[in-house]
């Protein structure tokens, strides 16, 4: 995600022609973040709460009949989304309320079209548990197929979330006995008092639903209503996971960096970097998680880069090992484990840790760019990520491409030609933009997208949408913006300080290419 060389092909833009209080604006972000960056190296920034899990721990304390005051700020929280913009929380929020008579039913098949394809058996099933447990929907007719449940080649969260959701709806079909000895094992080994498995609340909840009709599984359930409850935010919801400080962290290293910050102020992020590295070369989303990912993985090999690639060489060798083992015949990377199907998005992160190397990674750095330009819509977008805005994986493939250009047919060059060529024609009114083509502008994608367009000639279209993006920055030199998370695809999640992370890092990247400040030189 840093910035490429300025060359004599990508002149320098002139300063005059941006806002005259950018240079402001970024210092007023750069302190904001740099300051919130704790003793131990950590930028903690805990998820919002959730309509989806709220709503489910609001039928598991209805069906156990337990907790009644935590249940009575479920309600609140419920209450205050019954009329929200979204349809989806819509319908929870007024189905978990009892309101059952001005609740629009949900395109079902309209919502998970925002999920990969690999992922639309399994998701669908999910659905179908989560509107059956809140009584949003009928039984379904059958049982969804194997391929809903099937667990081969799927990292351990979504073993343990499909197995839940395979529980689910075998006890609302009377089929209970579908749900093996070693089923019910796998669910319960998730649950230990006190502790959140994988940091992740939404397939706690699930494991809960799946365990409550089972025989002599009481207490245990139990426990486990009570290890939720101490994530319950002030405002009465329940989050997705507790935080994804880990990637929250590396990322915000590579935006400071990238925005001039003091060394001083990224010493503490490289030793926590270094100290939360896994025995086997990757990072975890967030601390006390096992399963590591490609995307958190290479923005802390990246921060690590940065931080000094001599004095960091063993733990950036680790990491680059991690990330060789996970890639796939075609060039591509998945999000988790060797052999799933490449996604774009992970592609674009791996090509940009890998271009940390120089020539000695070259023919990986390739693969990925050929796997991205023949994975690239002919309008220039992909396919669904992990963001909700179809710029983040745009501006990642547009850096990754800007490390190795190649000829003018190059892969790389087409790559950026087609996201360039999206990005200049998806610009709003108000200079920004937003998630697809035809949402209002928002800080997030706008960030995004300027940062694809510091790879393009003309200066206007990023000076514009600079205007529109220093619009959002508050008094203390936060962003606001509205989320683009996703997890699982396709449920929004937000995490707040994401907004400042790229916010900075747009800024970082402008910064790069206008031109020098000038100053007079004093006389004699």
């Amino acid at each position: 995600m840093r910035p490429a060389a300025v060359t004599a092909s990508l002149p320098r833009w002139p300063r005059d022609a941006f806002p005259t209080d950018l240079a402001t604006a970024t210092d007023r972000l750069r302190g904001h973040l740099a300051g919130r960056i704790e003793a131990d190296g950590a930028l903690r920034s805990p998820c919002h709460s959730r309509v989806l899990e709220s709503s489910l721990l609001k039928a598991l304390l209805d069906r156990t009949g337990t907790e009644p005051a935590a249940g009575a700020r479920l309600i609140d929280y419920l209450a205050a989304h019954r009329d929200s913009t979204r349809p989806l929380d819509r319908l929870l929020a007024r189905t978990a309320l009892g309101d059952l008579t001005t609740t629009a039913p949900l395109d079902v098949e309209d919502f998970l079209t925002h999920a990969p394809d690999f992922t639309s058996a399994r998701k669908h099933a999910l659905l179908d548990a989560v509107l059956l447990l809140l009584g949003a929907a009928a039984r379904p007719a059958r049982l969804p197929g194997p391929d809903a449940f099937a667990l081969h080649g799927l990292h351990p969260w979504a073993q343990v979330q499909v197995t839940a959701v395979k529980a689910i709806l075998a006890h609302a079909h009377g089929q209970n006995a579908l749900i093996s000895v070693g089923e019910v094992a796998l669910l319960r080994s998730t649950q230990r008092p006190g502790t959140l498995w994988e940091g992740n609340l939404l397939i706690h909840l699930s494991v809960l639903h799946a365990l409550t009709p089972v025989p002599g599984q009481h207490d245990l359930v139990a426990d486990g209503i009570r290890t939720a409850l101490t994530y319950q935010r002030p405002d009465g919801g329940m989050p997705f996971i507790a935080d994804e400080d880990t990637w929250v962290t590396a990322t915000a290293a590579v935006a400071l960096h990238t925005a001039g910050a003091p060394p001083a102020a990224l010493d503490s992020i490289t030793q926590r970097l270094l100290h939360l590295q896994d025995p086997g070369g990757g990072w975890s989303y967030t601390e006390g998680a096992q399963l590591t990912d490609v995307d958190c993985t290479s923005a802390a090999l990246e921060a690590l880069h940065l931080a000094g690639p001599a004095t960091h060489r063993a733990p950036i060798r680790r990491a680059l090992d991690h990330l060789t083992a996970l890639r796939a015949p075609d060039g591509g990377f998945p999000t988790y484990l060797a052999g799933a199907p490449s996604e774009a998005c992970m592609t674009a992160a791996a090509a940009n840790a890998l271009s940390t190397q120089g020539p000695a990674q070259h023919t990986a750095l390739d693969a990925a760019l050929d796997h991205l330009a023949s994975h690239q819509r002919p309008d220039g977008s992909f396919a669904p990520d992990w963001s909700s805005s179809r710029h983040h994986t745009l501006f990642r493939a547009v850096l990754a491409a800007a490390h190795r250009p190649g000829p003018p047919h190059s892969p790389a060059r087409l790559i950026t030609r087609r996201a360039t060529h999206l990005v200049l024609n998806s610009q709003n009114p108000d200079g920004g933009w937003g998630h697809q083509d035809g949402d209002p502008s928002d800080a997030l994608s706008t960030a995004y997208a300027l940062i694809t367009l510091t790879g393009h000639p003309a200066h206007a279209p990023a000076a514009r949408g600079t205007a529109y993006l220093l619009t959002q920055q508050r008094p203390n030199g936060s962003i606001t913006s509205i989320p683009d998370s996703i997890g699982p695809r396709p449920f929004g999640f937000h995490v707040p300080a994401l907004a400042d992370i790229f916010t900075l890092l747009a800024l970082g990247h402008l910064t790069h290419r206008l031109s020098p400040v000038t100053q007079e030189q004093p006389a004699g």
